[in-house]
């Protein structure tokens, strides 16, 4: 009896190798290129840059065959990490948006001189926790995903050393960051006091409806600790520096593969944990996407420079991102809130970082992130000003872009919930995308209406790395509105692990 009880207790786990897949292979891409770094010559160290994109391409390929077999759910660890449908799609698009990422940075790492191991190793090990986060349906691996992800990030920003506005943005991404996680961890640590267990199904069952003084202090810190991660106001103020202050990849990388782990990580544990516990987490949704699309808008419309803007521009989609997460908790509307979340989070990817792709190719002939270095760009790269006008209509909501079916499933999700606070935000959130336009616009104003600023109109050189990610994203934005099926089909996958399969 003695020794059956040893056995059971000694046994290995057992472990989904397929499940697991994209996560070894991402380990293994990243202790290779540790090990290429070491050992090759100073000459050959562009090598490095088609290694980090052949791993995210071979772990975005047992991602697919997940997607295609008929496995079902996949639950590892008693349930604590979990392969579905929901997790899957996020996976894909954290790779994807990684792959762009890869070849937005491929040019301006080599020729800025940055130590391009070092650099590589952080990206890959940053999405490496945003693959875990995906799947992660624990308190403890949720919080250690979050700062896999979050670590690399705080050195990522602060990566050009010798200058003060990048050494600025990682400071503050950095003291805000640990801030926010204290915040988070002090409330999951009274999840665990309460519940006595970190595994988010157990909470959501031990809390129930029934929200104490204590429960709902511990499921708002939670909450809290998250609106930092999505630069949610008042919360958001890191943003602008850091946008700003941090290499144009890792500004693209943050703004959107990081934005979107935030919200992942959000939406996990409200479905998860706190099912139950609407009355807390939903009005505080209501406030933090009304003051974000809002406060982001306004401060939008102030800047000059084109990634200050932008920053503001990605506080205020995270506002609209919110949204249906403000109506989540009403009857019957928890699955669609959820499709809208992951199908606006799809549409955002793949136009922002098509705006950054724009941005750095245009920078490398004006030497300026002004807005209005953008003058007369249509005379001189008819392409690039085409391409970003699409990028521009699209993050406004202007049909038939990838941009204004987000916003469609968003609003939509609101008014099925039929109650006067929705209507309410979905009028603010009206007026918002009006207001959006007016910055969005001016930087279409220059570049089809003003001159040239210095009157030379010599064409724009772009590298071959950067028009392959136009050609990923800009295809990406007029298809996924053209044919939303396609972005629809994505989303409902998502929103069908609603339950995220227990």
């Amino acid at each position: 009896m003695l020794s059956t009880i040893a056995d059971a207790a000694w046994s290995a786990p057992v472990i989904d190798y397929h499940a697991l897949a994209p996560e070894i292979v991402l380990g293994g891409g990243i202790v290779l290129l540790l090990l290429l770094d070491l050992f090759i010559a100073d000459a050959k160290k562009w090598v490095l840059t088609p290694v980090a994109s052949f791993t995210l391409l071979a772990a975005f390929i047992p991602v697919l065959t997940l997607s295609l077999s008929d496995g079902g759910v996949r639950s590892l660890f008693d349930g604590r990490y979990v392969v579905d449908d929901f997790s899957l799609v996020l996976k894909g698009l954290f790779l994807l948006a990684g792959y762009v990422v890869v070849l937005l940075s491929a040019d301006h790492i080599r020729e800025g001189d940055y130590y391009q191991g070092e650099y590589w190793f952080l990206v890959l090990s940053s999405l490496l926790g945003m693959v875990m986060m995906a799947s992660s349906r624990d308190l403890i691996s949720i919080f250690v995903s979050l700062e896999f992800l979050s670590i690399p990030a705080y050195m990522l920003a602060a990566w050009r050393k010798r200058d003060s506005k990048s050494n600025e943005a990682g400071i503050k991404y950095y003291l805000l960051g640990v801030f926010a996680s204290a915040i988070m961890l002090y409330g999951m640590s009274l999840l665990y006091g309460i519940t006595n267990s970190t595994k988010l199904v157990d909470i959501g069952a031990y809390l129930g409806s029934d929200m104490s003084a204590i429960r709902a202090v511990a499921v708002l810190f939670v909450v809290i600790g998250f609106a930092f991660k999505i630069s949610a106001v008042p919360f958001h103020t890191w943003a602008p520096d850091t946008y700003q202050g941090a290499p144009t990849p890792v500004t693209a990388f943050l703004s959107v593969a990081s934005k979107t782990a935030g919200f992942v990580a959000l939406v996990t544990v409200v479905y998860v944990g706190f099912p139950g516990s609407s009355e807390v987490w939903q009005p505080v949704f209501w406030i933090l996407s009304a003051l974000t699309m809002t406060v982001g808008n306004v401060m939008a419309l102030k800047q000059t420079n084109i990634v200050r803007m932008l920053a503001y521009s990605s506080i205020a989609q995270g506002g609209f991102i919110l949204m249906p997460l403000a109506a989540a908790g009403e009857q019957g509307v928890a699955e669609s809130a959820l499709r809208a979340v992951v199908t606006y989070l799809l549409v955002y990817a793949a136009t922002n970082l098509g705006v950054f792709a724009v941005i750095m190719a245009v920078s490398r002939k004006t030497r300026s992130g002004e807005i209005s270095s953008y003058g007369g760009l249509f005379s001189y790269a008819p392409g690039l000003a085409t391409l970003m006008t699409l990028f521009m209509a699209s993050l406004a909501g202007i049909p038939p872009l990838g941009g204004w079916f987000g916003k469609f499933a968003a609003f939509q999700s609101l008014v099925s919930a039929q109650n006067n606070w929705a209507y309410a935000l979905a009028i603010i959130g009206g007026v918002n995308s009006v207001v959006a336009f007016g910055y969005y616009g001016s930087i279409l104003r220059e570049m089809w209406m003003r001159p040239v600023p210095d009157g030379d109109s010599s064409p724009v050189p772009i590298q071959s790395s950067l028009i392959v990610a136009l050609a990923i994203t800009g295809s990406a934005t007029l298809l996924l509105g053209v044919l939303p099926g396609i972005v629809i089909h994505f989303g409902d996958l998502a929103g069908l692990a609603g339950a995220f399969g227990g």
